[in-house]
């Protein structure tokens, strides 16, 4: 396999560093990258560690990296987590906690819970606890389903950034499973992995059961709700799995109406190396506007209800405003 590191691999320009990535000769890796300026979302980071994951160390080779913001690929332990050393010089290390959450395996509960902890100090919500677990409730959901699920041996590939500038949260969290399409088909009809991401991020829809509202361990609105978190920042989503990327575009208008169909909103589709598994890459607008933090409120309110398994709640969706 080959990949190539861009200058500038993010969410709305993502399209050209899936383009170049080839997957052929799946014993061995080639990384390569832009000798000038290397910047990428935390989603091609945890891309590239998973692919490297279950390489043979002696079989990954990494060319000699000269441009100056290539030590951000050395702070976020890309290659610890696949066992190489690239020629990188002047390495300059800085402390993580509020900045970044470097590559992680999240393979069990205490993983889990561990980067959910390290989460806390990047949404820089300390005035406001509940907020912090709306979006921790979200993640957790998401990364259970894909240690629960996905049939990945690797778990969930984690990693994270904080971006002071703009105020914003950047997420990746990629597995190597079955995928989307053959997970849902264990309860729906799926013809094709389009159709299979339709149904990843419509509210109430889980692989576990047909029963609308899925169950209360399975509630099916964790990929629904971290879309409608980037929606209402004006933010990207993007999730890949199989031959398809669903990429939720930047707001032309004023309204912020979530969508249960997710092809109802501004969205575009196109066809991508084929991934295994399934890859999400989420930006998260930290700033506390009226729509922002009301989203927050709601979803506490209903994580409260339905993960804690209460009875008489456990089947009622969530009704956003």
């Amino acid at each position: 396999m080959e990949i190539y590191i861009p200058n500038s691999a993010f969410l709305g320009n993502i399209n050209g560093f899936l383009e170049k990535i080839d997957l052929s000769n799946p014993e061995s890796l080639k990384i390569t990258a832009n000798q000038k300026w290397v910047s990428i979302h935390p989603l091609v980071l945890c891309l590239i560690g998973a692919l490297g994951k279950n390489i043979q160390n002696k079989n990954i080779h990494c060319d000699t990296l000269l441009a100056p913001s290539a030590h951000y690929l050395k702070r976020m332990k890309l290659f610890d987590f696949i066992g190489v050393t690239p020629n990188i010089k002047n390495i300059t290390e800085h402390e993580a906690v509020g900045r970044f959450i470097p590559l992680t395996q999240v393979k069990n509960s205490n993983d889990l819970d561990l980067f959910l902890k390290d989460l806390v100090p990047l949404l820089h919500f300390s005035d406001n606890k509940k907020h912090v677990q709306s979006i921790q409730h979200i993640f957790s959901e998401l990364i259970r389903n894909v240690i629960e699920h996905s049939s990945s041996s690797n778990g969930a590939i984690v990693c994270s950034q904080y971006f002071k500038k703009s105020n914003k949260i950047s997420i990746g969290v990629v597995d190597t499973g079955i995928g989307l399409k053959k997970s849902l088909q264990a309860s729906y009809k799926v013809e094709d992995d389009k159709e299979a991401i339709r149904l990843a991020l419509t509210p109430g829809v889980t692989g576990t059961t047909s029963r609308p509202g899925g169950t209360a361990q399975n509630a099916g609105f964790g990929l629904f709700l971290i879309k409608s978190i980037a929606f209402i920042g004006g933010d990207f989503f993007n999730i890949i799995s199989g031959n398809q990327m669903y990429k939720l575009l930047q707001r032309k208008n004023a309204s912020l109406k979530l969508n249960g169909n997710p092809f109802d909103d501004r969205h575009s589709m196109a066809q991508v190396p084929f991934w295994s598994g399934v890859a999400v890459g989420v930006d998260i607008s930290l700033d506390k506007t009226i729509q922002f933090s009301s989203l927050l409120d709601q979803i506490y309110g209903f994580y409260s209800k339905e993960v804690k398994g209460q009875k008489k709640a456990r089947y009622k969706k969530p009704k956003f405003k």
